[in-house]
């Protein structure tokens, strides 16, 4: 009886849901009004949840509650506790196996894996149209990042508590998503959550290390759209020797990033709030070795953590971001020391928010390309990223 509550109150809360907010803001403000669910319930109740959104633009036709009971099934690999819900044909054939379990409900509804993520021409070279539109069915994994050399401090934590995790790298780890992490780790100090994909952007911090090296003044970094600061963390692991600088046109991220840059010892940096679309902005008379721009885009290449906004997306919101993207980029240019490099990231899977930025910045500014690539996380439980690092010429 308790799923058939579940279910039901999954159903109530969708019913509400308008896309609005992120359905995580709203999922905890509808538990503090309604406190009769313990901490179970709201597991199980905000997984249901999810789960309805998780295939995307298909079956967007039927009701509610058939979407429900199809989404969990398709879902999850195991019955659990649903079972309940399921007559016996769907219980013989709910295989661990996601292509099976499509294969059973494509035999009752007019169901396509590509009608998931419909937006298969608008996406970056290299993508595997199957295999993505297939991860939004699939709960991501937690990555965290190991700082300052806490490897074996953090290992012995996870073995002696029974974690079950999986190394991915020297330094990166991957955890479920229900796993207490922080009540564990002394994070942002010892650990950064932080994606793999999002981890990779080493790579290119790596390459400017290896052309700086013999530089024996400080490297002036600009995060200029900071968020909540995980690539500012990373350069200043990665690149050591910085001078660091971080805006972002929200006040409230500012304070955040105070607070998690004293947690993870950054003391010496310069932060400030700037609208860097907007060229009447004032920005500090500063310049900069290196620029991250890790630009507001669609997020797409993140919708399997909040399939929400893969529903309720609206195509045209692709351009938005593209103009908004532009301008960020022509704003924050201006601010690049001769030989500087800039590095442009999306965590979107949209070429015009990708490649088509690329080209407007080689066509438009003295920016020699080094490297761009498309981070593809979805064969990994992860997010995926685009990255492209430049440097200017004179």
């Amino acid at each position: 009886m308790r799923f058939h509550s579940y279910f039901n109150t999954a159903v109530k809360i969708i019913e509400l849901y308008d896309g609005t907010i992120p359905l995580m803001h709203f999922l905890k403000k509808y538990f503090s009004e309604n406190k009769k669910h313990g901490s179970k319930d709201r597991k199980l109740i905000t997984h249901a949840c999810y789960n309805f959104y998780r295939p995307g633009f298909a079956l967007k036709s039927i009701t509610i509650e058939e979407r429900l009971k199809v989404a969990i099934f398709l879902c999850n690999a195991n019955t659990n506790g649903w079972k309940i819900l399921y007559d016996d044909d769907w219980i013989e054939r709910w295989s661990e196996e996601v292509r099976k379990r499509i294969y059973f409900i494509q035999s009752m509804y007019s169901f396509s894996v590509d009608d998931i993520f419909p937006f298969d021409d608008e996406v970056s070279v290299g993508i595997n149209k199957e295999d993505f539109n297939l991860s939004h069915l699939i709960q991501p994994n937690v990555f965290l990042r190991i700082r300052n050399a806490q490897h074996e401090k953090i290992f012995n934590l996870l073995y002696h508590h029974h974690i079950t995790f999986e190394k991915i790298n020297d330094d990166c780890i991957a955890v479920t998503n229900s796993t207490a992490i922080d009540r564990l780790l002394e994070i942002d100090k010892d650990v950064v959550i932080q994606d793999y994909s999002s981890q990779r952007i080493n790579e290119f911090l790596n390459l400017i290390k290896s052309e700086t090296k013999n530089q024996t003044s400080e490297i002036k970094v600009w995060d200029c759209c900071a968020g909540s600061g995980g690539k500012s963390i990373l350069a200043y692991d990665s690149l050591e020797n910085i001078q660091l600088t971080v805006s972002d046109v929200r006040s409230s991220i500012i304070h955040n990033l105070n607070n998690r840059f004293k947690r993870a010892g950054i003391k010496n940096y310069n932060a400030f709030v700037a609208d860097v679309s907007n060229t009447e902005s004032e920005i500090r008379n500063l310049k900069f070795n290196l620029i991250i721009c890790d630009a507001p885009c669609t997020g797409s290449g993140t919708w399997s953590r909040t399939p929400e906004q893969l529903y309720f997306f609206q195509s045209q919101k692709i351009k938005e971001y593209q103009i908004l993207q532009k301008r960020i980029v022509a704003n924050a240019i201006k601010y690049l020391e001769p030989q500087g490099y800039f590095l442009y990231i999306t965590c979107s899977v949209f070429k015009a928010e990708n490649e088509d930025v690329v080209e407007f910045i080689q066509n438009t500014f003295q920016l020699t390309l080094i490297k761009s690539e498309l981070l593809k996380g979805y064969d990994k439980k992860a997010d995926t990223m685009f990255a492209a690092l430049f440097r200017k010429i004179v």
